[in-house]
């Protein structure tokens, strides 16, 4: 019709189509995916009637319509992918297995363990019926299935990755002394934190030693001996190929993290192939970052505050905030001015607050010259040097000097030796010897003490035996500096003599490493008089020397290399013993006549340092 009324006499809604001509619809659907809401896989459905759009783009379940494809996006996405919320316990057991093997591909540095998601796809379509579509079809089936066999859908070892690899190998702490620290490894060539980093809290970091690190885990250890050969130069590098079979038979022989690895790598060298290498002779700076252990210093709440392979630069970079920290913490405690104690008792430990007391500060005096302060420290060690000293300064305040005493009853030989004593004469050497004499009745008065009533007893014990003290440190350290003067004398005489040079450095540097400013009280009461003998056997050793070079030669290079593989431990600071253990060790080899205290041998002084890559 035309007329106008006839457009809404029989008006036709669209939405009434579908369900009245259903039958008649043209229906197609297009990209099914999985929704991870819906726990199920939905595609876009178009419908249409002759060619009109009726269902533009709706979303509709895909499983009744293809159930096999929507049954493998169920198990890719679902199972595989995780992207599923279910609380199924072995859906976690099965990622947390997952990401224990994914873990130790980079520990081991490979890429073939973890197994392939098709043998993971095949595990879960084997054990799951062919009706399971969606997360509400797995439900209803798990529910009763999993009380049949509750561990047909649990991954095993061997389904997801067993190379045989030894996992104690490549250990996840890494112990030092009383600390535990947490490796954690990545497999990432070019990346940053490639290889191995070591987790490293940041209360810890003062108390945490470089020695030891050299050595790496054992499952690189092989591969960091062949990198250390390879960096020889050519003319050391030829005879030690084939250079796996070398490092094989050097690893073989070596003793763990006892010394400095590039020493003990040099040795074993020698042992197997009979070629000399120093140790110096590796060129470090060409080994793959990857063998080179990097350190990430964490605060409390887990997050990295730096990280690198230098140790000490880590330790610089932040000290400043450490001591910030502590600054705050310890504030109230802080004076300075001190001429005796006026100060009630000092705390021995402050926690830092919200440090969970893993972070604590260490009050100590402070020898601040003519006065004593207090000050925090970082570590035990540093509160107890700094508090040594510091009571030392405040007894000398307060305790009369009897060194005026001691002079007058010199004899007239030993005014001279003082007189002429190198290293700031007379004054010199007698502040040196009355700084061991409180050391030596400090020490045998209990030690510093921490509050007034201990402190006014220390001053006591130590105003009664001072004087004598003083007097029998003097008269030895007369002894030594005639002994030095002597060995002085020789090492003059053999100046000109070319192929004695060798022996004569080495015995000005023992001489060095003897005498030197503030000598007495860095030796200590016990070991000075030794001293005196270390010296006398230099001398003896000189005396012999124009007729004995080439065994003299033989015996210093033995000695030195015990001499590098010390220093490498970080010398008399980390092995005080060991020190002194060196200097018996050349009286055996060169005046053994002049007897020795204690270890003397090369296997000993070895046994020692090892002790010291242990507990460190």
């Amino acid at each position: 019709t035309a007329r106008l009324y006839g457009h809404t006499a029989a008006q036709i809604q669209p939405r009434w189509i579908e369900p009245l001509a259903g039958h008649l619809l043209k229906r197609t659907y297009a990209d099914p995916h999985w929704e991870r809401k819906r726990a199920s896989v939905v595609a876009t459905e178009r419908a249409t009637l002759y060619g009109v759009p009726v269902v533009a783009a709706r979303n509709v379940p895909y499983g009744p319509i293809d159930p096999m494809l929507s049954r493998e996006l169920f198990i890719r996405h679902a199972l595989l992918e995780g992207d599923w919320t279910a609380s199924h316990r072995f859906l976690q057991d099965n990622r947390n297995l997952l990401e224990e093997v994914e873990e130790l591909e980079h520990r081991v540095r490979r890429r073939d363990i973890v197994a392939t998601e098709a043998e993971l796809y095949d595990f879960y379509d084997a054990r799951i019926p062919q009706s399971v579509v969606s997360g509400a079809h797995f439900d209803r089936w798990w529910k009763d299935a999993r009380r049949r066999e509750p561990e047909l859908l649990r991954f095993t070892r061997a389904l997801v990755g067993d190379a045989g690899v030894d996992e104690s190998a490549f250990p996840q702490v890494w112990r030092q002394g009383d600390l535990e620290l947490a490796l954690s490894y990545r497999f990432e060539p070019g990346a940053a934190d490639d290889g191995i980093t070591v987790q490293v809290p940041l209360h810890a970091l003062e108390r945490l030693r470089a020695a030891g690190f050299d050595w790496l885990v054992p499952g690189l250890r092989e591969e960091l001996v062949i990198a250390l050969i390879r960096s020889l130069p050519k003319e050391l590098r030829r005879p030690l190929v084939p250079i796996p079979q070398t490092a094989a038979q050097v690893v073989a022989g070596l003793r763990p993290r006892r010394g400095a690895l590039v020493v003990a790598v040099a040795r074993e060298i020698e042992r197997v192939r009979s070629v000399h290498v120093e140790p110096h002779q590796f060129d470090l700076d060409r080994l793959p970052p990857y063998l080179r252990v990097r350190f990430a210093v964490r605060d409390a709440r887990g997050e990295v505050l730096a990280a690198g392979e230098d140790l000490d630069a880590l330790r610089e970079q932040l000290r400043p905030r450490l001591r910030a920290q502590l600054a705050a913490a310890t504030a109230p405690l802080e004076r300075s001015g001190l001429r005796d104690w006026t100060i009630g008792e000092l705390p021995r430990s402050i926690a830092l607050p919200g440090s969970g007391d893993s972070v604590r500060a260490y009050p100590a005096l402070v020898d601040a010259g003519e006065s004593v302060a207090v000050r925090a420290f970082e570590t035990p060690g540093a509160q107890a040097a700094a508090m040594h000293a510091g009571t030392r300064t405040l007894l000398r305040l307060t305790v009369p000097s009897p060194l005026r005493t001691v002079q007058r009853k010199l004899a007239g030989s030993a005014a001279l030796t003082l007189a002429g004593a190198p290293h700031g004469g007379a004054a010199a050497v007698l502040d040196d010897a009355l700084n061991a004499a409180f050391d030596e009745v400090i020490a045998s008065g209990g030690g510093p003490a921490w509050d007034a009533d201990g402190f006014a007893a220390l001053r006591a014990h130590v105003a009664e035996r001072l004087p004598a003290s003083a007097a029998a440190i003097v008269a030895t350290a007369v002894q030594v500096l005639d002994a030095a003067a002597e060995l002085r004398a020789r090492l003059d005489a053999l100046s000109a003599d070319p192929p004695l040079q060798p022996a004569r450095l080495d015995v000005a540097g023992q001489l060095g490493s003897l005498v030197h400013p503030g000598f007495i009280s860095a030796t200590g009461t016990d070991r000075l008089p030794d001293v005196v003998r270390y010296l006398r056997a230099a001398s003896r050793r000189l005396e012999r020397l124009p007729d004995a070079v080439a065994a003299d030669r033989d015996r210093m290079n033995a000695i030195r290399e015990l001499e590098g593989e010390y220093h490498a431990r970080g010398g008399r600071a980390a092995a005080p013993e060991v020190h002194w253990m060196l200097q018996e060790l050349r009286v055996a080899q060169f005046a053994q006549g002049l007897g020795t205290r204690g270890a003397a041998t090369a296997k000993q002084i070895r046994r020692a340092l090892a002790n010291v890559g242990r507990s460190g």
